[in-house]
């Protein structure tokens, strides 16, 4: 089968390499150092999957139709990649693998023509260097669309996916995103302290700030009229219960997430990008809580807080100390 995966980055270097290794043509899109490295050398995978390696067509924009693309960019990213594919993109299958609410939305807007579903992935990849990737939590993919039932063209692309690499059909996608916008309330501290997720949740004061932002999180949700969808031991259940408790008792949460992590350092992919001198992705995880408590007549101040901190930390190229950031915290009350 013919696949395009769209951003060869952590996550699109993961899913071409192990797609290659599965049979399929694959083609990828990327710029700079990262095509230069792929044309020359291709992608190498390291860590969770065990090592592999590819050599997709690499392009800066693709020439034919696939019969399957992924977009694999940063949620910043998403409508100009789509925008400089759609001559071609327009008609094919499209997952848009991505963090945020926003992904699948854009897709189905600006792909009149195309069949478009989401994708929500527990991988956790480091972009060592370019055309090299190295994975350091091999987890499932999450597939889907809708509010409703996986339908089965969702069932079909799934089954597609499955023999590369660990995907299943997920009912209910959109609530999904939203447990999985919850999840990602682990990747604002790391931008901004410089410290790997287990690290901050390690730290008994950034971990509490990380604990208010997740219970944000969820209670932005509830009050969006939001059923959170079931994935990695969380559901509605157990996201509301988790909103009701103080402080101390939800931080069982990060620390739950920090134990399924293992050893190995976990970035975080807005990490990556600030070490990258790239623009990050918050306005799209933190900033879509911010945005939609205000949807919903409320606001969430944890998560206003620490956009504005990633914010600062990406002009000023330096981190923040953890006492500086509790004393930001402090300050704000």
């Amino acid at each position: 089968m013919r696949i395009a995966v769209i951003g060869a980055g952590a996550l699109g270097g993961t899913f071409a390499t192990l797609l290659s290794a599965a049979g399929h043509d694959v083609s990828v899109t990327a710029r700079g150092a990262g095509l230069a490295a792929i044309r020359e050398r291709g992608i190498r995978l390291e860590g969770g999957f065990g090592r592999a390696a590819a050599r997709p067509t690499a392009l800066e924009r693709l020439v034919e139709t696939p019969d399957l693309a992924l977009v694999c960019t940063k949620a910043q990213d998403a409508e100009e990649a789509i925008r400089d594919n759609a001559a071609v993109l327009d008609g094919a299958a499209v997952i848009v693998i991505q963090n945020g609410l926003d992904g699948v939305d854009t897709a189905t807007r600006l792909l009149p023509g195309s069949d478009c579903f989401g994708a929500l992935s527990i991988i956790a990849a480091n972009y060592t260097e370019p055309g090299l990737v190295t994975v350091t939590t091999a987890a499932p993919t999450y597939l889907g669309r809708g509010t409703g039932p996986a339908d089965a063209a969702t069932r079909h692309w799934q089954e597609v996916l499955a023999g590369a690499v660990p995907c299943r059909t997920i009912d209910n996608f959109v609530g999904a995103q939203w447990t999985k916008l919850v999840v990602n309330m682990l990747n604002a501290l790391p931008a901004i302290t410089g410290l790997s997720v287990q690290s901050v949740v390690a730290h008994r004061g950034l971990r509490r700030v990380m604990t208010l932002s997740m219970r944000e999180a969820v209670r932005v949700g509830m009050r969006r009229g939001i059923r959170f969808g079931a994935m990695q031991a969380l559901d509605d259940v157990r996201l509301r219960l988790f909103s009701l408790l103080p402080a101390w008792a939800g931080q069982v949460l990060p620390l739950r997430m920090r134990a399924r992590m293992g050893t190995v350092p976990n970035l975080g992919s807005t990490l990556q990008s600030v070490t990258r001198g790239q623009r990050t992705e918050v306005d799209f995880l933190n900033g879509a809580v911010v945005r939609e408590a205000a949807v919903a007549g409320i606001s969430a101040p944890v998560n206003h807080r620490l956009t504005a901190l990633v914010h600062e930390v990406e002009q000023r190229g330096s981190f923040l100390g953890p006492d500086e950031v509790l004393a930001r915290f402090s300050r704000s009350r």
